[in-house]
């Protein structure tokens, strides 16, 4: 693990601790904030001193000598004292769904729970009964959440679940009565795993909606069932097509429907589209200017009383849309992909990030020859329905001989199909004939520099010797980038989400090599990897380096991720300016034909 990644988890773990202990609030979410930063940063922190930490939005002069003392030391006083004080199965009773961290505090020091199995034998003696506002409904749904717990404790990935919640959505649009209906929580943001999924509907019949909801047939168990919320667990299996079981028990993800009030529904999906940290924020600027912000709405502020202004009846200044709320708070319309509390309140108008139909070719796709399931003429029929202008066939290169990579032989014999494709298809589109070439342990490439100058495209990718150290893999990625017949480096990490973690390269330096060298970092969008991963692609954006958001096409459907790599692109904050898929055929063609 890097050290970035390391400080990381630990600040966030002091975070976590320190809500346990009932510590102020304010110092608790310094440690979260500071948390996140680090996982922004491309630069190796610990080599920075404390005035260069401090300039990072997030990291304040306390925080900084935490920083440091690990750099130094290689461990932080204040956590290990933590550790101590703390035992080390609570965390885990806090990532229970329901309980927040009063809860579970007041479990530990009135009951002495301190880890699940702690939590579960409370339940089965009716201990747990004895703590406040614990009625035996409120235990029912913590017993359903902690035995769900105990079978899935990985966030989904977001290509999984995505269809799941769009099916949700899709069935209770089809309710009488349904106004409203849409996804919030994380998943509506775009990032690349989710912990549950979260709907929201406006309704003039919510025992229909409810009944749609809970009595579904991918419905495992009603973890509660009310008036304006219903929780469930749903079966993965079937649902996205995406998981195989292998055998083993399909996992489960926790749904949960909020019914909302029609004339709130922007100010709700707002909220419950978060993140915290955003929605935080929010409501400091509302406070500043003398209003109160929920889930139900803005509202002028009346600090003579504690009371709800919704439950006072008082009116709204603004609730119907997300819109009306942010303008009404001085804000433009912020896109929920970078709703982070990262610098987006400071934005003076709605960015133009890149979308979905700015797309205009793909740049790295298989076909049977290596290891897809298209023929050269199916992919390049799929390119065509897509609208593209170009696609570039890029199989494997001869050193990924699991993926049947090509000899020097069968690509040439496949460069002739391709000129014959052309005539067939070239009105139609423009075919590159092109290679995806394994970048090797030691930062050599799979071809001579002879095939590569003699191929329209280059997409230089990590397949092997993923678990380098950060100076090695560095190392490797930057010979691959310096190339001077490299046009893309392919998924730089080769992480695999849930699976492999993957390369932990100085993102700082291989970002600084490819604007030098103008070379692209792609997004491979498919829903298993997302890498670049969001944070490497603000840095990027920043930096002003070329992106490639390419679909790593091995099947027709493959084409459908596209949308995973458009949302990561957007929490990077990257605009189709840099995005080397968004450009007009001429100038790809252009750029492309620099390093032949």
């Amino acid at each position: 693990m890097g050290f970035n990644a390391d400080l990381h988890s630990r600040l966030d773990e002091i975070a976590t601790l320190l809500e346990l202990t009932g510590a102020n609030k304010f110092r608790v979410n310094a440690f979260a904030r500071a948390a996140r930063a680090v996982e922004s940063q491309t630069k190796d922190l610990s080599s920075l001193d404390e005035k260069d930490l401090i300039a990072i939005d997030g990291i304040g002069m306390g925080i900084a000598s935490v920083i440091r003392e690990l750099a130094d030391s290689g461990s932080i006083e204040e956590l290990e004292d933590l550790r101590k004080e703390v035992p080390a199965g609570l965390a885990n009773v806090l990532d229970i769904q329901g309980l927040g961290p009063k809860t579970v505090r007041l479990m530990w020091q009135d009951l002495g729970i301190t880890d699940r199995a702690g939590l579960k034998k409370a339940i089965d003696d009716g201990s747990i009964l004895t703590l406040p506002r614990m009625g035996e409904k409120t235990v029912e749904n913590i017993k359903a959440a902690l035995t769900f717990a105990s079978k899935s404790n990985e966030r989904l990935a977001l290509g999984i679940a995505t269809p799941i919640a769009e099916a949700i959505v899709e069935r209770l649009k089809k309710v009488k009565g349904v106004k409203q209906c849409a996804f919030a929580g994380s998943m509506r943001r775009g990032k690349d795993t989710i912990g549950d999924i979260d709907i929201l509907v406006s309704t003039t019949k919510p025992e229909e909606v409810a009944e749609a909801f809970c009595e579904a047939d991918d419905v495992e168990r009603v973890i509660a069932r009310g008036e304006s919320k219903c929780s469930v667990r749903i079966v993965v299996d079937g649902n996205s097509g995406r998981w195989k079981s292998d055998g083993k028990t399909p996992p489960t993800v926790g749904a949960d429907l909020k019914i909302v009030p029609d004339a709130s529904f922007g100010a709700a999906l707002m909220y419950f589209t978060g993140s915290k940290e955003h929605n935080v924020r929010l409501r400091e600027r509302a406070l500043k200017k003398g209003m109160t912000l929920n889930e139900y709405g803005l509202f002028p502020d009346d600090k003579s009383t504690t009371e709800s202004p919704q439950s006072r009846g008082v009116k709204a200044v603004a609730a119907k849309t997300e819109e009306a709320v942010y303008t009404k708070l001085g804000l433009p319309y912020i896109p929920p992909e970078i709703r982070e509390d990262a610098g987006e309140l400071d934005l003076v108008e709605t960015p133009g990030f890149i979308e979905l139909a700015d797309i205009k070719s793909d740049l790295h796709a298989h076909t049977t020859a290596s290891d897809g399931v298209m023929s050269l003429t199916e992919l390049i029929q799929c390119a065509i329905d897509r609208g593209f202008h170009t696609i570039a066939v890029t199989d494997h290169s001869k050193s990924s001989a699991q993926a049947g990579g090509l000899s020097v032989e069968r690509l040439r014999a496949q460069r002739d199909e391709i000129e014959e494709a052309r005539k067939h298809f070239g009105k139609k589109i423009t075919i590159l004939a092109g290679s995806e070439v394994d970048i090797l342990a030691d930062g050599s490439l799979d071809y001579d520099d002879e095939i590569l100058a003699w191929l329209d495209i280059v997409v230089a990718s990590p397949h092997a010797a993923l678990s380098q150290d950060t100076k090695t893999a560095t190392k490797r990625l930057l010979k691959a980038i310096e190339h001077p017949h490299v046009n893309i480096i392919g998924h730089p990490t080769g992480r695999l989400i849930n699976r492999r973690k993957g390369l932990e390269p100085a993102m700082d330096e291989i970002i600084a090599a490819a604007v030098e060298h103008d070379t692209a970092l792609e997004i491979n969008a498919h829903w298993m990897r997302l890498d670049l991963r969001d944070t490497h692609v603000r840095a990027a954006v920043e930096a002003g380096c070329k992106i490639a958001i390419d679909c790593d096409d091995h099947a027709p459907e493959d084409f459908d991720n596209l949308r995973f790599g458009i949302a990561t692109a957007r929490r990077g904050w990257l605009t189709p300016e840099l995005c080397v898929n968004a450009w007009a055929a001429k100038k790809l063609h252009n750029w492309l034909k620099k390093k032949r």
